[in-house]
């Protein structure tokens, strides 16, 4: 749950009035339309802070977690172009978070069976270790994080969130 102060903080439905009043919008833009997406983004935000300190506790960030978890996916191995579209980000993220994990001795790079001037990504013993060793916790803390929810709940949610995240490409539209 979260505090009391933190409540008071959350937007309510009267500041997206005032604010769309404000700005001449009103019986243009719904109100609650833009409270769900600014309570939205506020616990994206919130999301992605806990998430980071969740994957500290073991050693990793959430893009070497989710690289390694790609990775493990893919039978173990996959191309650094194929990870940039598969974790949506940069090949020169990539490349960053490679070279971390290869550091820690969690992945390293070989030449491609297929194009010998290509090169791939290899999950270790001890990547495939590191995720075998987090998984218990990783996963009940993931599911301790929606126990709020009955599993009726968790599929209408799952239901919208899918719809929602649809929708986000109206942010970036030209």
């Amino acid at each position: 749950m979260s505090s009391d102060a933190e409540d008071l903080n959350a937007p309510t439905l009267g500041q997206a009035r005032l604010q769309l009043r404000r700005y001449g919008l009103e019986g243009e833009v719904d109100p609650r339309a833009v409270l769900v997406a600014v309570r939205l983004l506020a616990a994206g935000a919130k999301l992605g802070q806990a998430t980071e300190v969740h994957f500290a506790r073991f050693g990793l960030s959430a893009g070497r977690y989710r690289l390694l978890a790609a990775l493990e996916d893919a039978e173990g191995e996959l191309s650094p172009s194929r990870l940039a579209a598969i974790l949506g980000v940069t090949r020169a993220t990539v490349t960053g978070l490679i070279s971390g994990l290869e550091q820690q001795g969690l992945v390293c790079r070989r030449a491609s069976a297929e194009d010998g001037r290509a090169v791939t990504v290899v999950l270790t013993a001890r990547g495939a270790r590191k995720l075998r060793d987090i998984a218990p916790e990783h996963f009940a803390r993931l599911q301790s994080m929606v126990d709020v929810l009955t599993r009726e709940e968790r599929t209408v949610f799952l239901e919208l969130l899918d719809r929602i995240t649809h929708g986000i490409d109206a942010l970036t539209a030209d």
